[in-house]
């Protein structure tokens, strides 16, 4: 951890705060990163008997990160330094406005370095030019892993078990912020996984229980699908401070009542995106935005915090660059989604002027505009587009053909060992073609599983599942029963049953 700058610095300086007893806030941010970040912090912090508290902006009301209000409030209440996890890098303005008000502010922050490099007392971001540390992919929460480690060594304070439950944390922020499944991220969550099986942390204990999650088979999959977005969805239609609350509750009855609040939330969240969806679909299908090569959908009534979940599912769906905007505060607010040909961030520099308020990399932006500028952006963004059809063809990347007969449980086993699956270490992906389509049906008390059995030229069976739009690809295989899929193997345990599976992930 010493690799990484200003770590000792940062760590001289909270040594003499808390020896001093001065009055330290950490401000987070409102999504599971930030919480997780947040609460690995507080808790390394209060341990040394550091006086300390935390704050996480408003989603709607702050925005990202710290901003001035924050900055007023830490002073207001006394506050002698601020210590931002999960942002703060891009806060140079607001950071030396905290520094007017004679403040000493220490960063963590694990995004892109911006142009200027904030006037902080300390700034720890591996992505730094100058900072030695060689792995630039950790996520915020695990920044402030190393920072205690570091901090702890200082005071020679040693609670191993403690150390390697708040690296649990950075595991679930590295699967939740959906950074890259390599190098020392893929040890976090190796690991991390395991703890989490374990955890005697009652928040998190009873958000596994109340999703129904079996803890002997829990994997990435459901900190990314499941976990995780109940953590989210705090911060998108409530507060990320009730998500923190559940990090640190300690009495089992209000954890449980704490996890049972945040998945009701999240059940909303979901509603709120299926019907946003829909409409989206509707209005795309029944105008002329489908002819257009940029979809650019305004969904007045759909709440802000949702606009980049319905942009995402609207790409993949048709497979254009898409933009959510939804009515807010003060104009018209929006999240984009992009794919792979097309640079988002740089086409919006294009049309900039549009704009009240802009920022977003090549695969995903986020703007702010005047009303009466939704129907020129639409015009503009594809004026400027030279997308081709063949840049709007999904490109899917196999790993190999793999004929039925080579499928057995020892072959799912040796699969497994590659795990943790999840961004940079994707699940290994086969395919096979001329596959007969027999019986195929919807099942599920949601309609959204699609079963059937797959037969091969030499008559090789297997059973097939598909978890997608599944009315589609009904209708597809009944249009035309030899097809092709792309798959991974798996085994199937129903009722003290073992059999195999393929999971079908796209077809043709």
């Amino acid at each position: 951890p010493h690799l990484l700058k200003d770590v000792d610095l940062a760590v001289s300086i909270l040594k003499e705060k808390i020896a001093d007893g001065k009055r330290i806030r950490i401000i987070g941010d409102y999504d599971i990163d930030g919480v997780c970040a947040a609460y690995i912090l507080l808790k390394g912090l209060s341990v040394l008997g550091a006086n300390v508290d935390t704050d996480i902006p408003d989603r709607i009301k702050d925005g990202y990160g710290l901003n001035q209000e924050l900055v007023d409030r830490a002073f207001l209440d006394g506050i002698d330094t601020v210590l931002t996890c999960d942002n703060g890098i891009a806060a140079v303005k607001e950071i030396a406005y905290a520094k007017e008000k004679g403040m000493t502010v220490l960063v963590t922050d694990h995004h892109e370095v911006q142009q200027e490099i904030p006037p902080a007392d300390a700034v720890i971001d591996p992505r730094q030019e100058d900072c030695l540390y060689p792995f630039k992919k950790l996520c915020g929460a695990a920044v402030a892993w190393k920072l205690v480690g570091e901090l702890w060594r200082a005071f020679d304070f040693q609670e191993e078990a403690l150390y390697r439950e708040l690296m649990m944390f950075a595991a679930f922020a590295t699967v939740g912020d959906v950074m890259d499944l390599t190098g020392e991220n893929r040890i976090f969550v190796k690991q991390g996984l395991e703890m989490l099986k374990r955890t005697k942390n009652q928040g998190l204990k009873a958000l596994i229980e109340c999703t129904g999650i079996d803890v002997e088979r829990l994997n990435t999959y459901h900190i990314g699908f499941v976990l995780g977005p109940c953590i989210n969805a705090s911060g998108r239609l409530d507060t990320a401070k009730r998500a923190l609350e559940l990090l640190n509750v300690r009495a089992r009855r209000d954890a449980v009542m704490l996890a049972e609040d945040l998945k009701a939330l999240n059940d909303s969240r979901k509603e709120m995106t299926e019907r946003g969806v829909a409409e989206a679909v509707h209005m795309i299908e029944t105008t002329s935005l489908k002819d257009d090569k940029v979809l650019v959908v305004y969904l007045p009534d759909c709440h802000e915090s949702i606009a980049g979940i319905i942009a995402g599912r609207i790409k993949e769906r048709y497979y254009r660059p898409v933009f959510v905007l939804t009515k807010a505060e003060g104009g018209v607010k929006g999240s984009g989604r992009s794919i792979e040909a097309y640079d988002m961030f740089s086409q919006m520099c294009r049309c900039r002027a549009l704009f009240t308020k802009f920022g977003g990399h090549k695969m995903a932006a986020g703007l702010s505009l005047e009303e009466e500028n939704v129907r020129r952006f639409r015009d503009t963004i594809n004026a400027l587009c030279d997308l081709t059809e063949q840049d709007m063809q999904m490109k899917v990347s196999i790993d190999m053909q793999l004929p039925f007969s080579y499928i057995t449980e020892e072959l799912v086993e040796e699969l497994e060992l590659l795990e943790p699956f999840g961004k940079g270490n994707q699940k290994p992906l086969f395919a096979e073609k001329n596959l007969r389509v027999l019986s195929p049906r919807i099942i599920g008390k949601n309609r959204n599983a699609l079963k059937c059995c797959l037969e091969d030229v030499n008559g090789n069976q297997m059973e097939g599942v598909y978890f997608g739009d599944v009315d589609s690809c009904l209708r597809a295989m009944e249009t035309k029963p030899v097809m092709s899929f792309t798959y991974y193997p798996s085994v199937n345990e129903y009722m003290g049953r073992r059999s195999l599976q393929v999971t079908i992930v796209n077809y043709q």
